[in-house]
């Protein structure tokens, strides 16, 4: 009897160990089939020695500035980080200006706004998350300081989004106030296509087709999330060739010193 209810016990188990692999299973197979190869870019601040094209930066700026500000904030970048997509202090004083903050106390203990100086980091568009849902249908635009860091594929994923929008295919179950993206999880997505064709006029006459805006604002974007990633390099580069230099000269007090032992 006792014999009989473990061949029982231990046959549950394995059917029920069997319908979680091919659950785990199915999902994957799933999620592969659906997953989409993102679209590679040549990224001129890849790689060991890349660097930032500060015309592109300064492009994509006026996007974020222009568009994207609207809804989406920049809450651990400063004005004066601007500097380092090669804006002077005159520019950056001028944008900044534009901006209002809330500030205090002051001397009464009252809050009151002011212009936001060079030294403040970027005005968020909304006061409070609850403002920012309400002007969005529901849906929490999220700051974009380290987007292309909080995303898998970081700049390729952000590029590949912005030129992900189509119609719905035929026979998808699409959901009230979303948009198409193949790029985006579950290829619905609450924010419709926030770039087109000439939505901006940019300043060095450069042709300001979708495809380019969508690289220009992922660069900028790519360089708030880090605006140290030149410097940072650059520091690398001296570590790493101090290293070289310092293993030569200890190999040469090395060879002089036991030249002689036999």
């Amino acid at each position: 009897m006792i014999q009989k209810l473990k061949r029982v016990m231990l046959n549950k188990i394995l059917i029920f160990f069997v319908i979680f692999s091919f659950s785990i299973v199915s999902k994957t197979i799933k999620a592969a089939s659906d997953k989409i190869e993102l679209i590679e870019q040549n990224w001129p601040h890849s790689g060991i020695f890349g660097r930032f094209d500060k015309s592109s930066l300064q492009r994509g700026f006026l996007v974020y500035k222009e568009v994207c500000a609207a809804c989406h904030g920049l809450k651990h970048v400063s004005y004066r980080d601007l500097t380092g997509i090669g804006l002077t202090v005159d520019e950056i004083k001028s944008i900044a200006g534009e901006y209002e903050l809330v500030d205090g106390p002051n001397d009464e203990g009252e809050m009151f706004d002011r212009e936001a100086k060079p030294s403040d980091k970027f005005v968020n568009p909304y006061e409070n998350d609850n403002q920012a849902r309400v002007a969005n249908n529901g849906a929490y635009p999220p700051d974009l300081s380290l987007i292309v860091k909080a995303r898998a594929g970081g700049a390729d994923y952000l590029y590949s989004l912005l030129n992900g929008y189509k119609e719905f295919p035929e026979g998808f179950e699409a959901s009230e106030g979303m948009y198409y993206n193949e790029y985006y999880p579950g290829k619905q997505i609450a924010m419709p296509s926030p770039i087109m064709d000439d939505i901006v006029d940019y300043y060095d006459g450069t042709d300001a087709t979708h495809v380019q805006i969508a690289r220009d604002v992922t660069s900028f974007l790519s360089w708030a999330a880090e605006p140290e990633l030149e410097e940072r390099k650059s520091l690398g580069v001296k570590t790493l060739f101090f290293l070289i230099l310092l293993t030569i000269m200890l190999l040469g007090v090395k060879r002089k010193i036991w030249k002689d032992v036999n």
